[in-house]
């Protein structure tokens, strides 16, 4: 369905971003342009493999620049834009929020009123198959308790600086939709993981830690629930709600996989000691308890039951597949990520600051 469809990628130099551009160029056969600003999260290292790619256009750029935006939107003339582009960060949220303002508030805002200023120009038959497609997180429904799920009529109630830029981002789309009309499809994702991520979330950064033989770090006491979604089952997942997605609904993506943080870091170290072994213990020996996240949400989980009723839509990699295709990817490629820590110090701790 995605065939030979133009599609504007906005942060696709990013680790969710990167997989989308890969399915939808090496898979489905779709013509991209990927546009990222490439802050300390965007690597073009991501998107090898697809330079000289029949289709295939990478431009740096800000979503913030409207005049820019507008230029690429006339020179590109897409079918569709799939936006990724976001600070996504919590503890840099807590550290710098303006930061998420501009990009993940703002942004939007510029990147909504270009894609409606180009949709305006589209032919009747072309206007009516044009999507907007915003890619968000579950993180603006607030935490959940020990039992239930979110669903895409849950409340919102964002509680750090990154999921209040988020919730506001969702809610511009939604309003561009319902006041100017223009085709807006809108996802919200649990936590994902998978080859490309910046090491400094939990997973590539305890990978990371483990190969270096240095402490793993584990916020609090590690109770914290997550559900976690394989990044290429979710890539596949959004390109199904971009091309059969009902225009003006929302669509939750989850991977069925909930896990305590602690036991996300357990089943690393035996995955590591599998693979990598080492000399001196066990991984899990490394396992090191540290100070806690301000305002860190207890659990979040994902009902992604509308997403598998209509478009038939369940994740393939189950966590512990997925996490072994995880670990070995980064033992593959090194020169991938090895960068990263001294050019952005991507192993340092952050998000400890305190309001005042």
């Amino acid at each position: 369905m995605l065939a030979g469809r133009r599609i504007l990628v906005t942060g696709g130099a990013g680790f969710i971003g990167s997989a989308v551009a890969h399915h939808l160029v090496g898979d489905l056969g779709a013509h991209v342009l990927v546009v990222d600003k490439l802050t300390y999260a965007g690597n073009l290292a991501s998107l090898a493999g697809l330079d000289g790619r029949p289709g295939y256009r990478f431009v740096r750029a800000d979503i913030c620049d409207a005049a820019r935006m507008a230029a690429l939107f006339a020179d590109f003339d897409p079918d569709a834009v799939m936006h990724l582009a976001a600070e996504s960060h919590v503890d840099r949220s807590i550290d710098g929020p303006m930061d998420f303002v501009t990009t993940n508030v703002v942004g939007t805002c510029t990147l909504l009123q270009a894609a409606l200023g180009h949709w305006r120009g589209l032919s009747p038959e072309r206007g009516q198959a044009f999507r907007f497609h915003h890619v968000s997180t579950d993180e603006v429904f607030g935490a959940l308790g020990e039992t239930g799920q979110f669903t895409e009529t849950t409340p919102y109630n964002p509680r750090s600086p990154y999921s209040a830029s988020k919730a506001a981002s969702d809610h511009l789309v939604s309003a561009w939709g319902h006041t100017y009309g223009l085709p807006v499809v809108i996802s919200n994702c649990s936590n994902n993981y998978g080859p490309r991520q910046f090491p400094e979330k939990l997973i590539p950064l305890n990978l990371i830690k483990g190969l270096a033989g240095e402490p793993m770090p584990v916020y609090g006491e590690g109770k914290n629930v997550r559900d976690w979604l394989f990044v290429e089952d979710h890539a596949r997942a959004l390109a199904l709600v971009l091309g059969q997605g009902r225009v003006g609904e929302t669509y939750n993506v989850g991977g069925d996989a909930e896990r305590r943080n602690i036991d996300v870091v357990t089943t690393l170290c035996a995955v590591l000691d599998d693979l990598a072994p080492r000399a001196a213990g066990p991984h899990r020996d490394l396992i090191t308890f540290v100070r806690d996240r301000p305002g860190h949400d207890f659990r979040y989980a994902i009902d992604f039951s509308k997403l598998q009723s209509e478009l038939g839509w369940r994740p393939q990699e189950s966590f512990e597949t997925g996490l072994r295709r995880t670990v070995q990817w980064y033992l593959d490629n090194r020169a991938w990520w090895e960068p990263l820590l001294k050019t952005h110090d991507a192993a340092a701790r952050r998000g400890l600051a305190t309001a005042r």
